[in-house]
């Protein structure tokens, strides 16, 4: 790999390229049938109030006539200790295997949902769908969050949530990574300096 100093741009097609996403697990159901779990790289957050999440979905994949018949999903983040499950459950069909058993997952009930969510995420966002948007390779499924269940192993004394002492993990150009150092928080950039300081520069 070139260094730094040394390197030039190189044109190629175009291409999905927008790296580090968050790599989540996606839970859902038919009624009387088995919960499946499809691993999705191709999932964000698209609007705050209401709160509103999409993931991408083939056609193809086993889980998309199920999202798109019973009009929910669980999206589950993805810990260090679940990123083994998140690989096979991208890779293995629910067509072929029972994923929950596989990986000896644990299906939790939701209060908004019948979809489960997984015991075993640190955080389970329960979603009905309100719209598909058909693109070419994949479908878009814009969802609106109707509950959020977290772990109390990360809430303090305070009911604060402390979601990045998880282990959360990212995919980037085909593997997976803890999430890792900080360097900074929101807004840092244009703080006031000075020891305990958190004012901020006005807005132009």
């Amino acid at each position: 790999m070139k260094s730094p100093e040394k390197s030039s741009k190189v044109e190629w097609k175009p291409g999905n390229m927008l790296y580090p996403v968050p790599a989540v697990m996606v839970s859902c159901q038919r009624e009387g049938e088995k919960p499946n779990i499809i691993t999705i790289a191709w999932a964000g957050t698209i609007c705050s109030t209401p709160a509103m999440l999409s993931i991408s979905v083939r056609k193809e994949r086993y889980s998309y006539d199920i999202i798109k018949e019973t009009g929910e999903f669980v999206v589950n983040l993805v810990s260090k200790d679940l990123v083994r499950a998140a690989d096979y459950c991208g890779v293995k069909s629910g067509r072929e295997v029972d994923k929950f058993a596989q990986m000896k997952l644990t299906p939790c009930a939701l209060k908004h949902v019948k979809a489960p969510g997984i015991e075993e995420s640190p955080v389970c966002l329960a979603c009905k769908v309100v719209e598909v948007k058909r693109l070419g390779s994949h479908d878009l499924f814009l969802a609106e969050i109707l509950g959020v269940t977290v772990d109390s192993r990360y809430m303090d004394e305070k009911n604060k949530f402390h979601l990045n002492e998880a282990g959360l993990v990212s995919y980037s150009h085909g593997e997976y990574f803890e999430q890792g150092k900080k360097l900074g928080s929101f807004g840092y950039s244009v703080r006031k300096s000075g020891k305990g300081s958190a004012g901020r520069r006005k807005r132009r």
